[in-house]
């Protein structure tokens, strides 16, 4: 409507003005509502025309959207495991910290895992002990079989030289049997090395890997022990959150909750019409009204656009995907930022906003190269964004009576 009446002022106007008074036609006599299209087509057809072109390059060279919103993403309470809850620290609609304890699960199951895991080290401790006592034993054995083996090697070593010296002066069968004392002394102290190297292994090996064990199924109940405590991961607000002691709490069919983040640091996330995406540019400058901001037009400045449209996104499936259910055209993703900090600190997450672009042909206009009707044409297309900014602020306007009066609210 804006579009038509600006056209009309340079169409129907001067048509209606040339035909009253340089023709001397009057209004309601000579111009009447029969003879009107006849008289003002050609001034009529170029109001439509101008309208028309007017208004498309409004919106190509200075998009609008509605579908702008200050996203926030959630975080769901969830624990890793199945439990039932045994104590509720906080309530719906609290404000937490990071690391502060939401609720915690039946823990006797982990706790008792961490109690058999430590009588288990306790149990190899005292092995250890009682293997070193068993090792000091078995190092006295080898001293005293070593003595007993040289002992008898003294008396055959002795009675061997007697008998060679004076033969018949003592038995063989008594040097025979010293022979035999011997290798089975020396058996002796080769059981007696092996049982002590036994006991070193044990002490050195497989103690330490029995300890070990046990060490790691403590650490492991104690991780255990440890997830039953649910904490916030970040600084945020407790939504639908309603565990009671007693309740059964699953990761795949009942999470505990939901917890939003506080504010984020970015700023609106909109949607364009993908005919724009050569005209969207990240550094554009923009405005917003919002409906929780009556009133108020906030000055922003485009950060990203996001290269992919997200209507294109497939997914591996057991079945082909067919192109006709991709009909519908996605929009281009644009964040954007407010041009100055704290603008939209009242606006509430999620809140949604009508959104406006403007493209800026400044540095193309600083081309010494450019022709008189280039430059003609760039001026014109920044110009014309004074429409779109004045249709902005009139619906900042006519928003809070649009909702409250005229939505029925």
């Amino acid at each position: 409507m804006l579009e038509l009446f600006l056209c009309s002022l340079l169409t129907i106007l001067p048509d209606y003005l040339f035909r009253r008074f340089a023709q001397g036609k009057r209004l309601g006599r000579d111009i009447n509502l029969f003879t009107v299209w006849y008289e003002l087509r050609w001034g009529i057809t170029l109001c439509l025309i101008l309208t028309l072109s007017l208004i498309t390059t409004v919106f190509y060279f200075h998009p609008s959207t509605k579908a702008a919103s200050a996203m926030f993403r959630t975080v769901t309470l969830m624990t890793e495991g199945t439990g039932r809850v045994a104590e509720v620290f906080v309530d719906i609609n609290e404000r937490v910290q990071e690391g502060q304890p939401l609720f915690r699960l039946d823990s006797r199951a982990q706790e008792a895992a961490m109690e058999t895991a430590k009588r288990k080290i306790a149990e190899v401790e005292a092995s250890m002990i009682v293997a070193r006592s068993q090792l000091a034993e078995a190092e006295g054995r080898v001293v005293q079989t070593r003595g007993a083996l040289e002992q008898v090697v003294d008396e055959f070593e002795r009675r061997s030289q007697i008998l060679a010296r004076s033969p018949g002066s003592i038995a063989e069968a008594d040097v025979e049997r010293t022979q035999v004392q011997v290798e089975a002394q020396q058996g002796a102290l080769d059981a007696a090395l092996a049982g002590r190297d036994a006991i070193v292994a044990q002490i050195e090996i497989e103690l330490p890997s029995r300890k070990a064990s046990a060490e790691a199924a403590l650490a492991e109940a104690e991780v255990a022990l440890a997830k039953t405590l649910v904490t916030a991961g970040t600084d945020g607000m407790l939504q639908q959150f309603a565990l009671r002691p007693g309740d059964i709490v699953n990761p795949m069919l009942r999470p505990a909750g939901i917890l939003v983040p506080s504010r984020p640091a970015t700023g609106l996330l909109a949607g364009f019409g993908q005919i724009e995406a050569r005209v969207i540019k990240v550094g554009m400058i923009g405005e917003v009204t919002c409906i929780a901001m009556p009133w108020q037009i906030v000055p922003m400045v485009v950060t990203e656009v996001q290269p992919v449209v997200a209507s294109g996104q497939i997914r591996p499936t057991d079945s082909l995907i067919d192109a006709q259910q991709m009909g519908h055209p996605g929009s281009i993703t644009v964040i954007m930022e407010p041009l100055f900090a704290g603008q939209l600190d009242t606006l509430p997450l999620g809140g949604n906003c009508i959104a406006n672009l403007y493209t800026s042909n400044h540095e193309a206009l600083q081309d010494p190269d450019l022709g008189f009707w280039q430059r003609f044409g760039l001026h014109g297309i920044e110009t014309i964004g004074l429409v779109h900014a004045l249709i902005l602020r009139i619906q900042a306007a006519l928003l809070p009576i649009q909702t409250l009066v005229l939505g029925g609210h």
